[in-house]
């Protein structure tokens, strides 16, 4: 195992111990510090980034589509996943890996109505 897989073995770790409904405060959180702000900043980038078809699936009541780590790379641009991967303490691809699984998930969760609450 190298050390990209430990370090998000670990992150994915603290993740998982955590209460699965505090995954969109958590992700918030983290964005908060980003020049995104929160799960709104980065739904709206993402949006413009291309990715209109999967946010919608997580801002709505049937199954969420999947985003590849590649995806969101493509929609958030260099400078802020390196931002996002620094503020996570993780690397690049560890930050894109931990959102690409946990990312369709939080947006869902904090938009029980179909939008975004925050």
């Amino acid at each position: 195992m190298g050390l990209l897989d430990s370090v998000a073995g670990a992150f994915r770790g603290v993740l998982g111990q955590s209460d699965p409904n505090a995954m969109p405060a958590l992700i918030s959180s983290i964005l908060a510090k980003t020049n995104l702000g929160d799960l709104g900043g980065i739904v709206a980038q993402l949006q413009q980034g291309g990715l209109g078809d999967q946010v919608a699936s997580w801002l709505g009541s049937g199954a969420n589509l999947p985003v590849s780590p590649e995806q969101l790379r493509g929609a958030l641009g260099n400078q802020q996943v390196r931002e996002l991967a620094a503020h996570f303490g993780v690397p690049v691809d560890a930050a894109l890996k931990m959102l690409s699984e946990h990312l369709p998930q939080a947006v869902d969760q904090a938009s029980p109505n179909g939008s975004l609450s925050n």
